[in-house]
């Protein structure tokens, strides 16, 4: 196996262990992270609106 592929497997088990452990503090964090994204989504389309107005 190369190192890749091992980070990759490790990291998903890290996360699976953090879901099944803590699924409400992983559920907030996921929250957060989509509330991040649109945040952002949200000033780009403004940005683009007031360019383009």
């Amino acid at each position: 196996m190369d190192v890749k592929k091992i980070l990759m497997v490790a990291g998903v088990a890290i996360v699976l262990f953090y879901v099944i452990s803590q699924p409400n503090s992983a559920a907030n964090a996921v929250q957060g992270i989509f509330g991040w994204l649109r945040d952002g989504a949200e000033a780009i389309i403004t940005f683009l609106r007031s360019l383009f107005a």
